[in-house]
């Protein structure tokens, strides 16, 4: 059974903060969000306006966790009095009856090439495992986001195939996603 937090933790590895997304972050998501490949490689719509990081922060975020649908994150990188808003991260797409998440993030062009989002992956992966109790975590990236597949690589999940025009991205063009995956067990073994 997977066990569901009764509020969104405070998860954190010194340099990196996974926390509660907040009103503060509105216009750092809104900032992040016009930069071209956060639109190019995820779900953000190009034209990506105010109210949608409004909408996002103060209405889908807390809906979500409340179904236990999505789990979601903003990103802290830093420490001290120098931390910076670096994205945000998630579980989504959960199955709770299947132990199943798929992970999901966008990292600020300024955050980029520091190891920030392949710490925030680490750290929520094995919140996920360790914590929650999924058996599986799942990521889906576009097959042109190299920088993406490296990363998932590095922590160890296992590219597992090459969806054909599995998803739909602006204008209707269909593109191809690379599924990775992450068991429990396989965690733990590289843990130790």
């Amino acid at each position: 059974m997977i066990w569901w937090p009764s509020q969104t933790p405070t998860l954190a590895d010194g340099l990196i903060t996974l926390r509660l997304l907040a009103e503060r972050d509105i216009p750092d998501i809104y900032s992040g969000c016009q930069d071209p490949l956060i639109p190019k490689f995820t779900r953000v719509p190009p034209d990506y306006t105010m109210d949608h990081a409004e909408f996002f922060v103060r209405e889908k975020t807390p809906t979500s966790f409340a179904q236990k649908s999505e789990l979601a994150f903003a990103i802290d990188y830093g420490n001290g009095a120098d931390i910076d808003f670096a994205g945000v991260i998630s579980f989504h797409t959960i199955n709770l009856t299947d132990h199943l998440a798929e992970l999901g993030y966008w990292i600020s062009a300024g955050a980029r090439g520091k190891g920030v989002a392949t710490r925030a992956a680490r750290i929520l992966t094995n919140y996920g495992f360790e914590t929650m109790g999924f058996e599986r975590i799942e990521a889906r990236v576009d097959v042109e986001n190299l920088a993406s597949r490296k990363l998932l690589l590095s922590l160890g999940y296992t590219l597992e195939a090459i969806l054909r025009k599995v998803s739909c991205r602006q204008g209707g063009r269909q593109i191809d996603m690379a599924l990775y995956s992450m068991i429990r067990d396989e965690w733990k073994e590289m843990l130790n």
